[in-house]
């Protein structure tokens, strides 16, 4: 008896380090101390050192269900990116750069190929967000998960000056709520869509008119990025006043933590076109329009709440990043919360 007959394949493990290497090499930046492989990442503080007040950030985050749809799909180069934009984005509400990215992969059965598919869209991801991927682990566990399954995770640390930590505390009526095109669904309300769409190859292959492409290409659309973004607005000159990052949780649950006590978000619902698989995902589950602002972040991946003079140049700082940028709301006197109309 030896270890690879009790399930765990030490050689696929040397091989997926080796394959994912190339991919880890193009996120590498001078802070970086070491090589790829060692016990720990390391990464230098000295331009840290150079800032006022630096303050570290942190965020971790998963998947979650939509990495059942790689299984079905047999395409593992894209859950990496969602993963990565989900500790990232959160790092960005609160003004923060992240500096760098940890991964960790379970599996049943380590198969080096698949394994490098994945780190090589961890390793986009934080190519997108400007973070080197320092470490990582992938761990076998036979018995424990089927062979052809795994979970993906990560952690981000992120720096900011203390001054310029987004807390929403400054926001006060008459701010403008800015909403931030979403890439589609992200990573979030998954075990609804499950539940809605049958899943398998037949029915994630099934084109259809509205979405201009296959279901599953759909709901695999990666989640995104917006670290570059963020840092342009604020580049622009704008303060960035308060910051929500729709995830699980919607509208509804979201949009009030950036919130000060005192202060209601008005969204209107009319402000923007929301994408094609949110009206396609309600009418096919039968699902109510609360439940769907409730679960669903509806085509507005990131809102932001700025002073009125400001919403010109947030607006241009967001088409000049690439992304697109909707006048959504603004902020009322009121118990704390949102109200959408």
């Amino acid at each position: 008896m030896d270890y690879k007959n009790a399930g765990v394949d030490i050689e696929a493990g040397y091989r997926s380090v080796e394959l994912m290497k190339e991919h880890i090499k193009g996120t590498m930046c001078p802070e970086v101390l070491g090589g790829i492989g060692g016990f720990s990442g390391a990464f230098s503080l000295k331009k840290i050192k150079e800032m006022e007040n630096p303050t570290l950030v942190s965020g971790t985050d998963g998947v979650g269900t939509k990495i059942q749809l790689a299984y079905i799909m047999d395409k593992h180069d894209t859950v990496g990116i969602d993963c990565v934009a989900m500790c990232v984005n959160d790092v960005a509400c609160a003004g923060g750069e992240p500096l760098f990215f940890l991964d960790y992969i379970a599996c049943g059965k380590n198969y080096p190929e698949k394994i490098a598919a994945i780190v090589s869209g961890v390793a986009e991801g934080c190519k997108q967000a400007g973070a080197a991927l320092i470490g990582g682990e992938t761990a076998e566990h036979p018995g424990l998960m089927p062979e052809n399954e795994y979970d993906l995770a990560g952690f981000t640390v992120g720096v900011v000056e203390e001054k310029e930590l987004i807390t929403g505390k400054e926001i006060k009526e008459g701010d403008v709520l800015i909403g931030i095109a979403s890439s589609g669904v992200h990573s979030n309300g998954f075990s609804l869509i499950r539940k809605v769409f049958e899943m398998t190859k037949e029915s994630l292959d099934t084109y259809y008119e509205e979405l201009g492409q296959t279901l599953g290409e759909t709901l695999l659309t990666p989640t995104k990025i917006y670290v570059k973004t963020l840092k342009a607005i604020k580049g622009a000159g704008v303060t960035i006043k308060g910051c929500s990052h729709i995830t699980g949780g919607g509208f509804y649950e979201n949009i009030p933590r950036m919130l000060p006590e005192g202060i209601r978000a008005v969204v209107k619902k009319d402000s923007y076109e929301v994408p094609s698989i949110f009206k396609l995902l309600q009418e096919k589950g039968g699902i109510a329009e609360e439940m769907m602002y409730n679960t669903y972040n509806m085509g507005l991946g990131m809102v932001l709440a700025v002073a009125k003079e400001d919403v010109e140049r947030t607006v241009q700082a967001v088409s000049e990043a690439g992304e697109t940028a909707y006048v959504v709301g603004n902020c009322e006197a009121g118990e704390k919360g949102v109200v959408l109309c």
